[in-house]
C-alpha cells in the first residue's frame, strides 16, 4: 500500500473540526439536560445567539447573522418555535416579513446557556495556555468569517 494522502487521514483539519464540533455539541446537550433544558438542542444556537444579542430580528437578518440561507433559517426557527423558545410575529413595518422574538422560556434559558458554555470552556482550556486559546479563537473567527 502506498503512503496515504495527508487529506485522507484522521488528523486532517476537516475531520478534526467535525469531531471537535461533535464533542462540543455533546457537552452542550449534557449541560442543558443537567440544567433542565433537555428540549434545547445545540443547533438552536444559530437562532438563539443572535436573538440574545438583539431580539426581534427579521428572518432574513437572522439568516445573515447565522450565515445560513433564509430557507434554512425558516426551518430552524420553526424547530426552535416548536420547542417554545421563540415566537414569530408579523413585522409591523412590512406585513410580508416576520420578526422572531424570544419567549420567557428562552430568557430563563439564557443564563443557563452562558453558564454551560463557561463550564465547557473551562474544561477544554485545561492544560492550554491563554495565548494558544486566543490564537485558536482568532483562527476560528477568520475561518468561519464571523467577525
Amino acid at each position: 500500500m502506498r503512503g496515504r494522502s495527508a487529506e485522507l487521514r484522521g488528523d486532517n483539519l476537516g475531520f478534526l473540526l467535525a469531531k471537535a464540533m461533535q464533542r462540543w455539541n455533546d457537552l452542550l446537550r449534557d449541560g442543558f439536560r443537567r440544567e433542565g433544558f433537555e428540549h434545547v438542542r445545540p443547533s438552536f444556537g444559530s437562532v438563539l445567539v443572535p436573538l440574545f444579542e438583539e431580539d426581534g430580528l427579521r428572518l432574513g437578518e437572522l439568516a445573515r447573522h447565522s450565515r445560513v440561507t433564509k430557507q434554512t433559517m425558516t426551518t430552524m426557527v420553526r424547530a426552535v418555535e416548536a420547542a417554545g423558545l421563540v415566537k414569530q410575529r408579523p413585522d409591523p413595518e412590512d406585513g410580508r416579513a416576520a420578526r422572531v422574538w424570544l419567549t420567557a422560556d428562552a430568557r430563563r434559558f439564557q443564563p443557563v446557556a452562558e453558564r454551560v458554555l463557561q463550564e465547557i470552556e473551562l474544561v477544554v482550556s485545561r492544560g492550554s495556555r491563554a495565548t494558544d486559546l486566543q490564537a485558536v479563537r482568532r483562527w476560528l473567527t477568520r475561518f468561519a468569517d464571523v467577525s
